[in-house]
């Protein structure tokens, strides 16, 4: 791989690349271990793509799909930060992999592989590259994706993961978060706040009897199966990563119109209404959810004379989606409940 300049902080292991068994090591490093990882715990997640050359390459080599574009997407996620740090590292492969898979669903494109850095602290064993492996290989059996390859490196900080997915979609159809248009109807699949209330459930600030809360903040849902439906009907998408309103107002920024967000009828699970009807302040209880991110749902923008064939071909991939608002001349973002405009206190996460 060619040279590149990291932190001191992340230093790389000579065991660097997944790919390039034949490199020479350092004698600083048993080099017979790493490459046992290489081939018995990273190959297997190839799941025999000819495009990942049996990680025995520095780089892939892509097929090309005539007829298709490409769709890039990248996340990274850091222990301690975006996961607890004694977090199972089977579900941390997952959420992983999901987060990512999140975006290209928000896109309309088809999954087809991924390249994966690691960051390993040091002292980290074997058990936990297997573990993590495993988690890899479950989720990639599950949504047909492939490991085209990667890196890893050994670091004095935290357990650090980036992935980079890649999926197809016909040419010149990705669905893009520009597109919506004044008097489009805002859609949003599933249910908002749940991913949020979960990451309380984690810190014991949420009741969550029955675990299924804290299942929508450590496992989301990539809704894959939208594909066709959004492919049909949506003007302007965009997953819900950052909370509702900071991402639908993402869309009203890309495509030049304000968004109004109704949050009397935010879509809610069991366990967010539960909490919901316990807050001694409804308004702002909406808006917490509405803005608590982490749901990876999608939220898109669809025209008034569509949104019921949506509903019906989004009920036909088995996902309910719901109307929560329009979009109208202007910019930004507002909301408004039972009738009267309500200012959001907040609106997601902002990204430093």
């Amino acid at each position: 791989m060619a040279p590149s300049t990291r932190s001191p902080v992340m230093q790389e292991t000579d065991e660097e690349d997944w790919f390039a068994e034949d490199e020479a090591p350092s004698t600083a490093v048993a080099p017979a271990t790493e490459f046992d990882h290489i081939e018995r715990l990273l190959r297997p997640l190839t799941r025999g793509d000819p495009a990942a050359l049996e990680l025995l390459d520095d780089a892939a080599v892509l097929p090309s799909r005539p007829g298709y574009d490409l769709v890039i997407t990248k996340d990274a996620m850091v222990g301690g930060v975006h996961f607890l740090v004694d977090e199972a590292l089977d579900m941390v492969a997952r959420k992983l992999l999901r987060t990512n898979l999140s975006d290209l669903a928000a896109k309309g494109a088809e999954p087809y592989g991924y390249f994966l850095s690691v960051g390993w602290p040091s002292g980290s064993d074997v058990t936990s590259r297997e573990t993590f492996a495993r988690g890899l290989a479950e989720d990639g059996a599950f949504f047909d994706i492939s490991l085209l390859g990667g890196d890893t490196v050994t670091t004095s900080g935290p357990l650090v993961l980036s992935a980079t997915l890649l999926g197809w979609v016909p040419e010149g159809g990705a669905i893009l978060r520009r597109g919506a248009k004044p008097g489009d109807r805002l859609m949003v699949s599933g249910t908002i706040g749940d991913g949020w209330l979960g990451l309380l459930a984690q810190w014991g600030e949420v009741a969550d009897p029955d675990g299924a809360l804290l299942r929508r903040y450590r496992q989301p849902e990539p809704r894959i199966g939208l594909r066709d439906a959004m492919r049909q009907h949506a003007k302007a998408a965009a997953d819900v990563s950052d909370g509702l309103l900071a991402d639908s107002s993402h869309i009203a920024k890309a495509s030049g119109c304000r968004v109004r967000v109704d949050l009397e009828r935010l879509p809610l699970s069991p366990g967010g209404q539960a909490w919901l009807d316990i807050q001694p302040e409804q308004v702002e209880g909406r808006i917490s959810l509405a803005s608590g991110g982490d749901d990876y749902e999608i939220v898109c923008a669809v025209d008034p004379n569509e949104a019921w064939a949506f509903r019906v071909a989004a009920a036909a991939a088995g996902v309910k989606v719901s109307e929560i608002g329009e979009f109208v001349e202007g910019e930004g973002v507002s909301a408004y409940y039972k009738g009267r405009d309500v200012t959001p206190s907040r609106l997601g996460w902002l990204h430093g």
